[in-house]
């Protein structure tokens, strides 16, 4: 467990060491966020440095490679479709900035993006017989074989999309994104077994985002803007399809399923009722906080049912 250990320290002294480099450059770059009028609650925040992502999300790349983690070949590509999320996410961020805007990318934009690199995904498990999946609460697994190409592309856009939707309150998605990462670290560990590679990949992001959150819990001086979101949604999805764990993603991730899910009610309910509102905001972090909760304590709700839910995987595969 030596290399593991390290793995957190070096990532997470890395991640805050560059986050701390990384803010100054992007406030002289006048890379700050923009905020949608609507959301009342965080006027405030308007201009605060957005993309911090760059820093946990190369953190916790260039850590896994120091210690040897990419000789993997999983891994490997792991951090390359992790790599290609973020680069759709930079893009989408650095339109907002340079044209000093809300919208980037377009929505149509970002799903082909992400589709096209899902499917490749996809194609790269039925290629390299990644078709394996573990069934969650049981010790079985099942082959489903070429079945695995639309099961993978869609989990990859969900949880791109759904850990982008959670990002939205001061150290929500990176807060809830280390409790997936670490329990996915210890169910790869269980069911594969010490020394492997996609685990301590795992724990790299576990302390990249750790260092991150020295400077985006509330009130934060940086937010990981898409190019962070999309990077761990990409990562997310790779770690768990690449291990087998396809099916645990919707337990592992169960807030940012929630996330994707209220916004998905809230725009059926308010089409067939002709302007009615299921939540008071979508996605169900924003009607948390219009309900009054502040957000350090929605985002330690969030962790702590992520925990939970790890928890409770780790308990049927031991």
């Amino acid at each position: 467990m030596t290399a593991e250990i390290l793995i957190l320290l070096v990532s997470g002294g890395l991640s805050a060491c560059l986050s701390a480099l990384l803010i100054p450059l992007l406030r002289r770059a006048k890379a700050g966020q923009t905020i949608l009028g609507y959301v009342r609650e965080h006027s405030y925040k308007g201009g605060t440095p957005t993309m911090g992502g760059i820093a946990f999300i190369a953190a916790a790349l260039i850590c896994a490679a120091a210690f040897g983690v990419f000789a993997d070949k999983r891994a490997a590509v792991a951090a390359v479709f992790c790599a290609a999320y973020a680069a759709v996410g930079f893009l989408d961020d650095f339109i907002k900035f340079r044209f000093r805007r809300n919208l980037g990318l377009r929505a149509y934009q970002k799903i082909v993006f992400q589709a096209a690199v899902a499917l490749l995904a996809g194609f790269y498990c039925l290629y390299d017989g990644l078709t394996v999946l573990y069934i969650p609460f049981t010790k079985l697994s099942v082959d489903i074989g070429a079945w695995m190409v639309p099961l993978a592309a869609f989990v990859f856009v969900a949880a791109s999309n759904c850990v982008n939707l959670t990002d939205g309150l001061d150290g929500l998605a990176a807060s809830v994104s280390f409790w997936y990462f670490a329990a996915l670290a210890a169910l790869i560990f269980f069911l594969h077994g010490a020394g492997a590679a996609l685990p301590q990949l795992c724990l790299a992001f576990c302390g990249a985002l750790a260092g991150y959150l020295l400077f985006n819990t509330h009130r934060a001086s940086v937010f990981m803007g898409d190019t962070g979101s999309l990077g761990l949604g990409g990562a997310a999805a790779a770690l768990a399809v690449f291990s087998g764990n396809a099916l645990y993603v919707a337990i592992l991730g169960i807030m940012f399923v929630l996330s994707g899910i209220s916004v998905i009610l809230q725009v059926i309910y308010y089409k067939r009722t002709g302007g009615r509102r299921l939540f008071l905001m979508a996605p169900l972090h924003h009607h948390l906080q219009q309900k009054g909760y502040g957000e350090a304590k929605i985002a330690f709700a969030y962790s702590f049912i992520t925990a939970a839910a790890g928890l409770l995987c780790l308990l049927f595969v031991q």
